[in-house]
């Protein structure tokens, strides 16, 4: 039994090895520690945006990205139909550049770099329960590959283990603003299909998206509405093709391609954790979820693990109670998040927006500067109350007229 943990942390991909390398570089003794071995891939939408981009900067991390391979996105384009909406997202930190890094390259990239900064990685580590005492949370109990089982324990257990974390459900934490799975979205990779930056396009209830990323492959998804989903599987080729076809020009496009992987799906329930708790933690998915349509998961990840960091450093410092430090984390998490929550959920049900919303969209077309504080909406370099506030709709609509 090793006691000398000051945190340990569960889940080594985007939230996880983000937070275990920021608080090894505080100088604390962390354990991280994964069921996969690295690299490995997962089901992503994989667009790092702008705020994510300088997260990538300030760790030292954005060269090792790009030498990868993966492609600048400098260009974002929404296709509606009877609206185009494209432009360039506003700047965080002088970036206004998305990456959508392989996750077999991305994660491995910030794993090492945990691994780096002194946290110590077990990957092919499986967790089965939290380990209880005085009803505070004091570590973990599991086993490596050889089965063989291990307790280990620490000042807190941080659960960056998605959204089926296994430390949410093993202190009972309950959901708040919670929506059901609102669309599946169907993905594949193709070579061939140069794309100008991050494209969706909207037809009727699809939704299409191409994302270049590393090795000159492009991934295309198709978003489907959940109540559909029976459907959709019962000819999954047929059907993506078929969604393909909505928007012709694209289609032929992808038709001129070669697809390099098989289709696989992947949806999420939405919704909010409280993150924290008598000796644990929650960051990334784990404590806070949304649909992929806005792909802010990986950048809401990154900040999240730079925000839980600062306040257990106050915490581990003395200069704040856990309950005062983790109580402003919870605040502030929800106060940037919820908007872009309602805006994502509202995009993923794939119906055809409000008519104020088209009136709107109309009305920006053509207007690059109102087109990138839309896109910026979206990417989250803009708040959607900024954007939406009723005196800018009406300086746009006004100016529309």
């Amino acid at each position: 039994m090793n006691s000398d943990y000051d945190a340990i942390v569960v889940g080594a991909r985007c939230a996880g090895s983000p937070t275990a390398m920021l608080l090894a570089q505080h100088g604390y003794h962390v354990l991280v520690v994964d069921r996969a071995t690295f690299p490995s891939d997962t089901v992503s939408t994989l667009v790092i945006h702008a705020p994510g981009v300088a997260a990538l900067q300030r760790w030292g991390l954005l060269d090792a990205v790009r030498t990868t391979g993966c492609p600048p996105l400098e260009r974002y384009t929404f296709d509606f139909g009877p609206v185009v909406i494209t432009g360039t997202q506003h700047p965080c930190d002088g970036i206004s550049t998305a990456y959508a890094p392989r996750r077999t390259v991305l994660d491995k990239i910030l794993l090492d770099a945990a691994a780096q900064a002194g946290a110590d990685v077990r990957e092919g580590f499986t967790i089965e329960d939290t380990l209880v005492e005085d009803g505070a949370v004091v570590g973990i109990r599991g086993h490596g590959r050889d089965g063989r089982p291990l307790t280990e324990r620490a000042r807190v257990v941080i659960g960056a283990d998605g959204r089926g974390s296994v430390v949410a459900r093993s202190v009972g934490v309950q959901r708040y603003h919670q929506k059901p799975v609102l669309q599946l979205a169907f993905y594949t990779y193709w070579s061939g299909l140069p794309v100008d930056g991050l494209v969706t396009i909207i037809r009727g209830d699809r939704a299409l998206a191409a994302i270049p990323t590393n090795d000159d492959l492009t991934l295309v998804l198709v978003g489907c509405p959940h109540a559909q989903v029976g459907d959709f599987r019962r000819d999954v080729e047929s059907s993506y093709q078929a969604a393909l076809n909505r928007a012709p020009e694209f289609a032929r496009r992808v038709r001129a391609a070669t697809r390099e992987e098989r289709i696989i799906a992947g949806g999420v329930p939405n919704f909010f954790r409280k993150p924290f708790g008598p000796g644990w933690v929650l960051v990334g998915d784990a404590g806070y979820t949304k649909d992929p349509v806005t792909a802010q998961g990986i950048t809401d990840a990154f900040c999240g693990a730079e925000q839980c960091v600062t306040a257990l450093d106050d915490v581990f410092q003395g200069r704040r109670s856990f309950e005062e430090a983790m109580g402003e984390y919870q605040q502030r998490r929800d106060l940037y998040a919820l908007p872009n929550y309602e805006l994502t959920t509202q995009l993923a049900t794939l119906e055809p927006p409000p008519p104020e919303l088209q009136q709107l969209l109309g009305a920006i077309q053509g207007k690059q500067d109102a087109m990138d504080a839309f896109l910026s909406v979206i990417a989250g370099t803009l708040s959607p109350p900024a954007f939406f506030d009723p005196n800018n709709v009406a300086k746009l609509l006004g100016a529309a007229a």
